[in-house]
């Protein structure tokens, strides 16, 4: 607009000229008016750039009704002391965006009032902001919105449950993306992210949302109107386009990816929700198929999280115990030797089983820890029994040995560290390893066995039938004990093929000059059976449940002749 020229007295116009910004005074007359009695340059400026077409700016609407009259109407008469406004100019990406700041001036001739009125143009910073925001929420390699932008979108979405719109997150994770990514560079792996990315969008129907929220993990909101079989749709839509191979450096390369859903409830936190998804994913990638988020599993999760805290806990004030279970001579009767196993009795929770932490302590790598103590602790108990007889029991203890401490310890070290810090034999232990923990790394089995073999221990493998192991690891291996599953044991006198497979195994030991040793003998015909069969020794609950130390050795004398 053209401004009309206004009187200005000589002390406020060098006032608002030595001002940097646009500013202006204003006056609220006696009739409750607001009047522009001066101004400087810069808000001519800013004025004649805006949106107003009164001749007379005295005129204009903004003076008399709208946001900024309000402004000053309050100011004026002191409901608002802050005297800040922000508002915008027009409409889309033509807006301009301004703050208005109000700061009291003495009274002049007849006017009520006076105030000085700057305006800041915000125009530049709010488009920064909203640019470092937008490159804030999207992903800089595929162009997808990110991790931060997908909460948000499942945030709003969280507002249409209400309105009976469900919606569902799946989470999809490429499977052998860093094998690829190794192997072939990370140039190669970008591309595979890429063109993964856009097959995803081919998937997608309209409405749902893409993120990619991870490295090789990507986030899918998708609303459902016949709940989760419309989400289980979109997750076999996935795998559909993932089915052809894709290309790289002249290379065919079949992409498989794990997909986890969690459907949304109302008022859900969205980190909890894609949280499910996640978890979602690793049950998937375990059977292979889409899975869907079940708050049970997820319990048992957490519930091995808190018992891996407790474990660590306990083991650091030494509040498990081993127990001892006699192995029994099938000819004779006697006490051959025990087999030391872990018992945990938690002070709040009972007696937690060795199904539930020994697992956990696996997962955990506490069972490095874990095997350490057993190995120490089965050492000292049997150099104590020695030592309260005054001599040399006829005795063995058998310690277990996990396929991750194979793995990831030095066993032979840990063998030799307890038998001298008790002063026994190698000869007086034997370590039980099971057939998977061979499987897994035959060559790293064989160096840990002949290591063991070193120190004049005895080796067994145990569980022998269910690892699905080579005939040829018994040959190569220096094994010296086979231990019989108790799934094949226990069936034995109901099921014909299980005697069959038990009395292969005898004669396969005793080709190959290897004792035996049964385990889960419950009753006396089993236990007359394996002897008559040919079976050296055997455990069970028909001789004795495990035993605490000095019960054990009880046990012991008790079956003495």
């Amino acid at each position: 607009m053209s401004a009309t020229p206004h009187l200005a007295i000589a002390d406020d116009t060098g006032l608002l000229s030595a001002l940097p910004i646009a500013a202006a005074v204003i006056e609220h007359a006696a009739d409750g008016c607001f009047k522009v009695a001066a101004h400087n340059g810069r808000f001519l400026d800013l004025v004649e750039r805006s949106n107003c077409t009164a001749l007379d700016w005295n005129e204009a609407d903004c003076l008399k009704a709208g946001p900024i009259a309000e402004q000053l109407r309050t100011f004026f008469d002191g409901t608002d002391t802050a005297g800040e406004l922000d508002f915008t100019d027009g409409d889309g990406v033509s807006a301009q965006f301004y703050r208005i700041k109000l700061a009291p001036l003495p009274k002049r001739g007849g006017c009520e009032a006076r105030c000085l009125l700057s305006v800041v143009d915000r125009t530049v910073e709010l488009q920064a902001e909203r640019t470092l925001r937008a490159e804030m929420l999207r992903d800089s390699l595929t162009g997808l919105p990110n991790r931060l932008s997908f909460s948000e979108a499942i945030e709003q979405a969280g507002d249409k449950v209400a309105r009976d719109l469900e919606h569902a997150v799946l989470v999809v994770d490429m499977l052998r993306f860093s094998r690829i990514n190794e192997s072939m560079g990370s140039l190669a792996g970008d591309e595979l992210l890429i063109t993964f990315a856009r097959r995803l969008i081919l998937a997608l129907r309209a409405g749902d949302v893409l993120a990619r929220t991870g490295g090789n993990e990507f986030g899918v909101l998708v609303s459902l109107r016949r709940g989760v079989e419309d989400a289980l749709k979109a997750a076999e839509r996935i795998q559909q386009v993932m089915a052809a191979p894709f290309r790289l450096s002249e290379l065919e390369i079949r992409v498989e990816c794990a997909i986890g859903v969690a459907l949304m409830n109302a008022g859900q936190d969205p980190e909890e929700l894609f949280r499910n998804a996640q978890f979602a994913v690793k049950q998937a990638k375990v059977v292979g198929r889409p899975q869907v988020y079940e708050p049970k599993q997820a319990t048992e999760a957490r519930r091995r999280f808190s018992i891996e805290t407790e474990l660590r806990r306990a083991l650091d004030k030494d509040q498990l115990k081993l127990f001892y279970q006699p192995l029994i001579d099938l000819k004779s009767g006697e006490v051959a030797g025990f087999e030391a196993l872990a018992r945990w009795t938690h002070e709040d929770r009972g007696e937690i089983s060795p199904t539930e932490f020994i697992p956990v302590a696996e997962e955990s790598g506490l069972i490095l820890q874990l095997g350490r103590w057993a190995m120490d602790t089965a050492a000292q108990t049997l150099a104590g029994w020695d030592r309260d007889a005054g001599e040399q029991l006829p005795l063995y203890v058998g310690v277990n040995l996990s396929a991750i401490q194979v793995a990831r310890d030095d066993i032979a070290a840990v063998v030799a560290s307890a038998l001298k810090a008790s002063g026994l034999t190698g000869d007086r232990l034997t370590l039980e390893l099971t057939e998977s923990s061979i499987v897994q790394d035959p060559v790293r089995a064989t160096r840990v066995f002949d290591a063991l073999k070193s120190l004049d221990a005895t080796v067994a493998m145990d569980d022998f039938g269910t690892g699905y192991s080579s005939l040829a690891y018994l040959q190569r291996l220096p094994i010296d004990v086979l231990k019989i599953d108790k799934s094949f044991v226990s069936g034995m006198m109901v099921d014909a093929d299980a005697v069959a497979i038990v009395r292969a195994v005898l004669s396969l030991a005793e080709a190959l000059g290897m004792s035996t040793t049964a385990e889960g003998i419950e009753t006396v015909e089993l236990a007359t059976t394996l002897a008559t069969l040919g079976c050296a020794s055997g455990q069970g609950f028909y001789f004795a449940r495990p035993l605490p130390a000095e019960a054990a050795l009880d046990y012991w004398k008790s079956r003495r002749r």
